[in-house]
């Protein structure tokens, strides 16, 4: 036994033997001869299957050795000769000519044993070796003496074989024949006394007739010569003379040497040896030596070929008298035959996820006897594969479970057969096994989630990026298509904002994104293979849009939409410090690009103003006096802090008055100026108009806001809300540039204190806020 490998130990003839009585046998006949093509017999009648049964089962029909003798129709299962059969040639001298072979249905896996029996016909005539045979028969031989004569070969059997031996006619002998170990053997028997001064010489003719249909006959020459008197026939020391040769004995070697005696004296005493009734094997296996007997190997043996040899030899003395004995040659076996593999049938490649399969179905043989033709058949240890015996020597190569063909997608798998013998041999028959795939590997994304940048205001078609996924299946199970799933709410459009290359992920944006509309969006990429059934995988990918510095600085106060100019009152007693009024303005732009600051360009008197560069707040300088004018002209500029900068100039107007009589005043001409004095009376009645009016908006506008949210659930929620129109003292900020929606703010003047207040709401129809924006609500500048 082999350590460590899984091993099959396989008596070829105890196990045929212990199996043959429980295995289904059919036989088969045929006659030798038979053109190629001949129909032999239906298989599915003889294993009762119906036709097309047996077609699904895929029949095979498995000679010994890998011979071809006979060939399957798959569909009409028909069994039919693929070569000439020469019962001769296949089975020789053996009466039954019987050849094995198995006949393999691979669905389910069954084994029929069978036999075809090849019959024999008459396509051989009897043949004598010899051309002729010589007789020395003395002159006082008693009539009735029987002579041996050699006997013809018939290759034949059974009612063909060779059937009788008929002599010509002549006055002095008749024929007769001899049945011994199987064989009829012509005798030649005198009939008349002989006289060798009368006729020193006879020739006959030897007939071998054989029992076929029609009859063949073979013929010799017997030449009898008559010799003097000889009264003693030699005598062999053993009647039956035993050898064993080796079969790898050398040609030449000495096998046996047989010995015979006479009493007679002189040249009747001279013995000579011969080979009597020598089949052709024997001819031309052995030689004998006429003198002294000495067998020798003229060729070498073959124990599988054949197994033992019967020899008679013959000893006659010079005076014409002869004895006869046999020799039995056994030859002895050795392991010189290394065993052999026989696949008959194999199936490559393999489903990955498929059970206990029948992989290849084979049998081993060894020409071998006794221990040297028994066998050992293992295959490696560490493969998922194991050997199943069946009838006889056959075995299965089956797997142990489901393969995996990520982990491993081919198999090496050697079959090894090693006899029992000294020394042992053995032999190896590879296997490449290919495993196919089957879908059962879901894509895998290189990434858990994507995230991808994008800068505001792209060019349409623009590739942003990409998402990746591999599937370790093969071929089309691994081909791997793209798509977006379409989002679980209506809030966005995607397919017009993204679309992505099936077959490589490349993701494309399809149209010009605004920051200012929308920061960040995500959705869901799906990666699906192209088995049966498709596998798929998700991923969710986040688009973040940069900000770039795309809006300019929006004044929101004071006006600047082209109506009445607005006037900032300042008193002539303010001190310095004084806050006159302040530039309100927003930038759309995120981060950096909407931080704002303020430069005074032009004033009327640049030394009566400062302007604080970070809030936009307007403060007298120094006091005021006599000689400055009523009317001040100022000019700020306003810009953003992005690359590059962006800006915007504000006009604001201030009147310096003694009093706040009026809560609005005119320009005055350039040419003359004009004061006026408003009495308290006459401001009182402004303001309770103005309070009365702010009211009365306020409670129109309460109802307006009402109406629209009860409308909101029916308008699509899309990032782009046009703008309409508002009460007038609302300041509407319609979208600029690329503002992508309006904004609408109130201004209210009071009076109190001597100083302006503004009071800035938020916007009255809110922004979808992105994400990264819920702390960019607008503050409020007092």
């Amino acid at each position: 036994m082999i350590p460590q490998q899984r091993q099959v130990l396989f008596f070829l003839v105890l196990l045929g033997m212990s199996r043959a009585a429980a295995s289904q046998l059919e036989q088969f006949s045929v006659v030798e001869e038979m053109e190629r093509g001949s129909f032999v017999a239906n298989v599915a009648k003889a294993l009762g299957l119906g036709v097309g049964e047996l077609s699904k089962r895929g029949p095979r029909v498995v000679f010994k050795g890998n011979k071809e003798y006979l060939q399957l129709h798959p569909k009409t299962g028909d069994l039919l000769l693929r070569e000439k059969l020469d019962r001769e040639e296949l089975c020789g001298p053996a009466v039954l000519c019987v050849l094995p072979f198995q006949i393999l249905l691979e669905n389910p896996f069954h084994i029929v044993r069978a036999e075809l029996i090849v019959e024999d016909i008459n396509d051989h005539s009897p043949l004598f070796l010899d051309t002729e045979m010589v007789l020395k028969i003395p002159e006082n031989t008693s009539p009735g003496t029987v002579f041996v004569l050699e006997n013809a070969q018939d290759l034949d059997v059974g009612s063909n074989s060779l059937q009788n031996y008929t002599i010509s006619t002549n006055s002095h002998f008749h024929s007769q024949i001899r049945n011994s170990k199987g064989k009829r053997y012509p005798e030649l028997v005198l009939d008349k006394a002989l006289d060798r001064e009368e006729q020193p010489e006879i020739r006959l003719t030897l007939t071998a007739v054989d029992g076929g249909i029609p009859q063949r006959t073979g013929t010799v020459l017997v030449r009898v010569l008559v010799v003097d008197i000889n009264d003693n026939a030699p005598v062999f020391t053993q009647s039956q003379y035993e050898a064993q040769i080796p079969e790898n004995s050398s040609i030449g070697s000495l096998v046996v040497t047989v010995s015979a005696t006479d009493l007679d004296a002189g040249n009747n005493a001279d013995i000579s040896y011969a080979i009597l009734h020598a089949s052709e094997n024997v001819r031309k296996t052995f030689q004998l030596t006429q003198k002294f007997g000495e067998l020798y190997l003229k060729e070498k043996v073959d124990f599988e070929l054949i197994q033992s040899y019967i020899i008679d030899i013959q000893a006659t003395d010079g005076g014409g008298l002869s004895a006869e004995c046999t020799v039995v040659i056994q030859v002895i076996d050795l392991n010189d035959n290394p065993p052999e593999v026989t696949i008959s049938s194999f199936t490559s490649p393999i489903p990955e996820n498929s059970p206990e399969t029948v992989v290849a179905v084979f049998s081993v043989s060894d020409l071998d006897s006794g221990e040297n033709g028994k066998m050992v058949c293992s295959i490696q240890d560490d493969l998922p594969f194991a050997l199943k015996p069946s009838i006889e020597n056959f075995y299965t190569l089956v797997t142990e479970g489901a393969l995996d063909r990520e982990y491993k997608a081919e198999y090496n798998i050697t079959i090894t057969v090693m006899d029992l013998g000294f020394p042992k041999l053995k032999s190896e028959y590879n296997l490449t096994v290919l495993i196919s795939d089957v879908n059962d590997n879901f894509p895998v994304f290189t990434q858990r989630a994507y995230k991808l940048y994008l800068q505001e205001n792209n060019s349409p078609v623009l590739h942003i990026g990409s998402v990746s996924a591999s599937d370790r299946d093969s071929g089309v199970n691994a081909k791997v298509t793209y798509s977006l799933l379409p989002p679980e709410t209506e809030g966005l459009p995607l397919f017009s904002y993204i679309s992505i290359n099936s077959d490589n992920g490349h993701l494309y944006a399809l149209r010009s994104l605004d920051y200012e509309a929308i920061q960040t969006f995500q959705f869901t990429v799906r990666a699906a293979d192209g088995g049966s059934p498709s596998l798929s995988s998700q991923v969710l990918v986040q688009i973040v849009v940069q900000d770039e510095n795309d809006n300019s600085p929006f004044v929101l106060y004071p006006l600047q939409n082209g109506t009445a100019p607005c006037n900032d009152l300042v008193p002539r007693t303010a001190e310095p410090g004084y806050l006159v009024t302040k530039v309100v303005a927003v930038d759309r732009d995120w981060g950096q690009n909407s931080w704002l600051s303020y430069q005074l360009l032009k004033a009327t008197d640049p030394g009566l103003f400062t302007l604080w560069a970070h809030n936009g707040e307007i403060r007298t300088a120094r006091p005021i006096n006599d000689r400055d004018a009523i009317k001040q002209r100022l000019v700020v500029l306003v810009k953003d802090n992005g690359q590059p900068s962006l800006s915007t100039m504000a006009t604001l107007n201030v009147l310096l008055v003694d009093g706040f009589s009026e809560p609005y005043l005119q320009l005055p001409d350039a040419s003359k100026e004009q004061v006026h004095t408003d009495s308290l009376t006459t401001y009182l009645v402004i303001s309770l108009i103005s309070v009365s009016f702010l009211f009365l908006f306020s409670v129109i506008m309460f109802i307006a806001i009402r109406l629209w949210k009860r409308k909101k659930d029916s308008i699509n929620n899309s990032h782009f809300v046009s703008s309409g129109p508002f009460p007038d003292h609302l300041v509407d900020v319609s979208g600029t540039g690329t503002l992508s929606q309006s904004y609408q703010y109130e201004v209210c003047l009071t009076s109190g204190s001597g100083i302006s207040e503004f009071k800035f709401l938020k916007p009255i129809i809110p922004t979808l806020p992105p994400a990264e924006e819920s702390g960019k609500d607008l503050k409020t500048y007092t």
